[in-house]
This record gives structure tokens, C-alpha cells and sequence, in this order.
């Protein structure tokens, strides 16, 4: 019998009765406690409480795929050549690993699951996962919207076999569906014969993505089995993908709603008063002051994604111009206590216009969309509230939208991709790197020709055998790639005033140098983090950055001794300089 303490009882009985009022909360307490653990995973007494020690300076996350890097068909599973590159490449560099969904799927790389509880056979298996686990940090997703059309779940609705036949969110055809906020331009409603006549599912994302009914508490008790299974197989980071849309009112947007709010508290409680630590990471690509509101009081996700800033990375990088990202940073509040950004610029997707409204302005995000499709990429597209299609995502190899400025491509690829990941090092949070961008991959055309989908353009798969060669290769741009952002983010972790939470503020220092100062929760460390976001050089007075007297100041990436007084500091084009007062 699990041993359950009345403040973990008084927690969910609390937000239980928030999203199911209409439903006795006592037997659903009992319920919730027996999905999530067993008399082998008992509750601490306490709920761990918010703090800084779930992370540190040395933490960065890299993001793959399962068959990121394979041997090919019919050699040893993709996910043991993975580990092995792992291992042998990023020990000493990153802490922690996000293997995007590594389950049976039918569409979308993965985010289409058929069934939660397995590996993928083309992958591997548990055991693969649990020896990753194991010398990592390990992110999964918990893709809790919506699940396949080809799966179980769904089949099962179908046929009108009990509990599947109230696992999905239908909805009346002519219902008033005008308010919901969409990210795609696909019909919102699929109509699907079933035993019990025709209905309308709800998708979200797409036809073969259909949406989770989770106004069944079953829903909910079965995603919190599912947890379990993942926390048993040594996942300790929680990847909450298209949390926002959980919960669904028609008639309102049907995003951000207070259920979904009360789900992720829901989930956060039973995390914190897990035995081992469990971080919870919400997908949140929307709006900033929306992605915000993900933290909640503490009491939310301990980690969001901080969509904002790939789009306002790449309008600095390609115009020469960071004041819109500085505008930005000065306005972002520092993470509360207990809770940390994650910060990066290249995902499995593409770089999300959402999250640049009200940052930038339409032209400015309209020529931004031009030079990026003058460097082979594309756009994705959403139903705007007005029905009229409008831009969702830019659908480009990071490493290649870094090829030139707005004027066209130039000879800073390489300095201008390094400045872009070295200012995600930087800044105030945890730092993520897609392997394709650690890789400094170009555009996969021939992914994007064979499947027709954008995002296909960024998800190239690289042959072990191929990658070891380059990366062997001293000249060839993944070796110069690889090698100088791993020796960065090596600098990064040695220093104190880099911790996720240590002090930030922003400076204004010209339109051309995106800079900041960070310090050490001790206050014994201070870092100027400059960066030049033009193809100009530039030289900074080392007066205009207030470096205090008496103290030996060197710039981490050089050695070269900084004069606090009367020196000068010299940038090349697109030169980051980290200028600390202890190594």
C-alpha cells in the first residue's frame, strides 16, 4: 500500500477539483496516486522544493533524433549508435540528451504516436534508452495533445470499445469554431465513420494527429501511467510538447486555458514529491507573454522554452542590427526561484515567427522571410483569426541561415554561426544545441524533395561512418563547427557567473553589439558577455563597460589581459568576447 502524506492529498485534491468540478474528488485522488506509483515508486513526505539545484553552469542539452546517427539498414540498433556517438563525442561537453519521440509513429517524425508504452523497433528498445540514461541527463516528450489516427487508441474509438470510445475530442460540425487559435492551415474538424455514426474529431495539428479528450479523467490517469513508465526507464526530464492545447471550450480560443494551467500543476506536484528529481519542460511556441505565463507561481513548468529568441537571433544576425533583441532582454524577467529558460536557436522544426510579434514588426519579419528563402529555405503557414493564411514557421538548417545578411550571402557563414550559438551560452538559462546544428548541417533538399514536408528540410540523419570522417577532417566546416562550440560551451561550464539563475543585465552599447553582464550568485564573478552582430569590426572603450579597478580582467575565449582603465576592446566581424575578472 503507498504511503501518501495529507499535503500531497490536499494538493490534488485542490486542482483535481479545479478541472473536474463536476466529478467527486476523493476517488480521483486515490486513482491519481495509484496511477503514478506503485509500493516499488513511493512519494517523499515532502515536496522538493523550488530551488537552484536542479541544474548549474555545467548543464547544456543536445537534441536529436533516435537515428540521428546510424550505421544503416540491418546494422546494430540506431539508438546504440547513437549512445555510442554519444559517448565518445559530448561526454565532456553536455550533460543532457533530448531524444525526440522514439515511439511507434505513423507521421510527423514521431510527434503521431501509436503506442506510448514501446520503443520504436527500428530504433531499439528500453534498454537502449535506460544506457543513455545513464551517463546522461535524458529528455523525453510527453506527447499528451493528441496521439495517431493509426494507432490502438483510435482504432479502438472507432470501433466503439470502451474506455478508447472517450478518449478523443469530437465536436458538432457546425459548431462556432471561428475563435480557435490555429498553428496550421489543415480543417480543424476530421470527420470519421465509427460504430455509434459519423463524428467529428478535433486535430489540432493535423488529420493523422488527433486530439486527447482530456475532460475524461481516464485520459489524464493514463498520461500519468505513462510518466511512470518513462521515469522507471530513467527519463528525468519531461518534454510537455503542445501543452497549450490541451484543453478545449468551443466558442473561446482554446489555448491557455485554466484547465490546461491546472494539468501542469497537477503534474509538477506529483514530480515534486517523486523520489528522484523530475524537471518538466513545457512547448510553448506562441507569443512571449503568453510562453511566460508557463511558469506560473512556481508552480508550473520548472523550465519554457524561450521561443523568442531564434527569431530575434536571426533578425540581429542578418541585419547587423541587435537592438530589437536588446529591447527584448531588457523587458524579460529573470526566471523565479526554482525555475530556468531554456535557451537555443535551432530545433527539430524551424525558427517560430509566432514568438516574434510584437517584437518585430511585419516588415521587419517580412524581409527576414525573404533572405531566408534566398538561402533555400521555407515558410510554413498558419490560419490567421481572419482565415487569411499567415507565417508560422521558417523551415531552414540554422547553420544555413547564417549564410549571409539581408544584402545576400557573404564570407562570415562560419563567424556568424558561432556569434548566434555563443550568445545562447550566454544568456540567462540552460543552453540547447540541435545536433544538425552542432554538426553545422546544411540543408537537407533531397529530405524535403522525398517527403514534401518543410520541416523535413532540417532533419538530415547523418551515417556514422560519414560524420566520423568529417568531423576527423580539420578542414572541412562540421569539424570547425563541432570543435569550436564544443570548446565554448566547455568555457561556459566553468564559470560560476553562467549559472542558469546568476544575475543578468542588459547593456546598451550601439546598435551592432548584442551585450550583457552576468554574475555569480556569490557575487565573486563577473562576466561581460559581448557580442558583435555586424559584419563591421568594431572597438569598444573599455570605460563603457564600467570594469571595476583593481581587478585582472581577461577575455576567456583569448587569454589576452583587458585594461580596465584606458584599454580598448577590438571586434572582428560577428567576434564574441567574454571579459571575466576570474577564470
Amino acid at each position: 500500500m503507498t504511503v501518501v502524506t495529507p499535503a500531497l492529498r490536499i494538493r490534488l485534491k485542490t486542482l483535481l477539483e479545479v478541472i473536474y468540478p463536476e466529478l467527486d474528488s476523493e476517488p480521483l485522488v486515490e486513482q491519481t496516486i495509484a496511477a503514478f506509483w506503485s509500493d516499488d515508486n513511493r512519494p517523499t513526505p515532502h515536496p522538493r522544493e523550488p530551488g537552484i539545484s536542479l541544474w548549474s553552469e555545467q548543464d547544456a542539452l543536445v537534441i536529436c533524433y533516435g537515428d540521428s546517427v546510424n550505421n544503416g539498414e540491418g546494422e546494430e540498433a540506431p539508438l546504440e549508435t547513437l549512445r555510442g556517438f554519444l559517448f565518445e563525442h559530448v561526454t565532456e561537453t553536455l550533460s543532457s540528451v533530448h531524444i525526440l519521440p522514439f515511439f511507434p509513429y505513423t507521421s510527423d517524425d514521431g510527434f503521431a504516436v501509436s503506442d506510448y508504452y514501446s520503443v520504436d523497433p527500428r530504433l531499439g528498445d528500453w534498454t537502449h534508452i535506460s544506457a543513455i540514461a545513464s551517463r546522461f541527463k535524458l529528455m523525453a516528450d510527453l506527447v499528451l495533445n493528441h496521439c495517431s489516427s493509426g494507432g490502438v487508441w483510435f482504432d479502438a474509438y472507432r470501433e466503439g470499445k470502451a474506455p478508447y470510445d472517450e478518449y478523443f475530442f469530437e465536436s458538432e460540425e457546425n459548431a462556432d469554431l471561428r475563435a480557435v487559435v490555429r498553428p496550421r492551415t489543415n480543417p480543424l474538424l476530421r470527420p470519421v465513420p465509427t460504430t455509434h455514426g459519423l463524428k467529428h474529431v478535433w486535430c489540432t495539428f493535423g488529420h493523422d494527429q488527433v486530439d486527447l479528450n482530456f475532460k475524461n479523467p481516464s485520459v489524464l490517469l493514463e498520461f500519468l501511467r505513462i510518466m511512470r513508465r518513462y521515469l522507471d526507464a530513467g527519463i528525468s526530464i519531461l518534454r510537455l510538447d503542445a501543452v497549450a492545447f490541451l484543453w478545449k471550450v468551443p466558442g473561446t480560443p482554446c489555448i491557455h486555458l485554466p484547465q490546461t494551467h491546472a494539468i501542469i500543476k497537477l503534474l509538477r506536484v506529483l514530480c515534486d514529491f517523486n523520489a528522484d528529481p523530475v524537471i518538466l519542460i513545457s512547448e510553448t511556441n506562441v507569443p512571449n507573454a503568453e510562453n511566460l505565463s508557463y511558469f506560473g507561481n512556481r508552480d508550473e513548468a520548472n523550465v519554457i522554452y524561450n521561443f523568442s529568441l531564434p527569431p530575434l537571433i536571426t533578425h540581429a544576425l542578418l541585419t547587423g542590427n541587435a537592438q530589437a533583441l536588446v529591447r527584448w532582454q531588457m523587458a524579460m524577467p529573470p526566471a523565479q526561484l526554482g525555475c530556468a529558460y531554456l535557451n537555443f536557436t535551432a530545433s527539430h522544426d524551424g525558427i517560430g515567427v509566432r514568438p516574434a510579434e510584437g517584437l518585430l514588426t511585419e516588415a521587419e519579419i517580412h524581409d527576414m522571410i525573404d533572405a531566408i528563402r534566398g538561402f533555400g529555405g521555407l515558410v510554413s503557414m498558419r490560419d490567421g483569426p481572419d482565415g487569411q493564411p499567415r507565417p508560422y514557421e521558417m523551415n531552414i538548417s540554422f547553420f544555413d541561415a547564417m549564410q549571409g545578411t539581408l544584402e545576400g550571402p557573404d564570407a562570415h557563414h562560419l563567424a556568424r554561426f558561432l556569434c548566434s550559438q555563443t550568445i545562447v551560452m550566454a544568456l540567462e538559462g540552460i543552453p540547447a544545441f540541435y545536433l544538425n546544428a552542432l554538426l553545422g548541417t546544411a540543408n537537407d533538399l533531397e529530405g524535403y524533395e522525398r517527403t514534401q514536408h518543410n520541416r523535413s528540410i532540417n532533419r538530415y540523419r547523418w551515417p556514422r561512418a560519414r560524420l566520423e570522417d568529417v568531423l576527423a577532417d580539420p578542414d572541412s566546416v562540421h569539424h570547425q563547427v563541432f570543435t569550436e562550440v564544443a570548446r565554448r560551451i566547455r568555457i561556459r561550464g566553468r564559470q560560476k557567473a553562467f549559472h542558469p539563475n546568476a544575475t543578468q543585465f542588459t547593456l546598451q552599447l550601439g546598435e551592432q553589439l548584442f551585450a550583457f553582464w552576468r554574475q555569480s550568485m556569490e557575487r565573486d564573478q563577473s562576466i561581460f558577455a559581448l557580442h558583435n552582430v555586424s559584419a563591421e569590426p568594431l572597438t569598444l572603450p573599455t570605460v563603457n563597460i564600467n570594469l571595476i579597478g583593481g581587478e585582472s580582467w581577461v577575455d576567456l575565449f583569448t587569454d589576452e589581459p583587458v585594461d580596465a582603465t584606458y584599454g580598448e576592446i577590438t571586434f572582428a566581424p560577428y567576434q564574441c568576447r567574454w571579459i571575466t575578472n576570474r577564470r
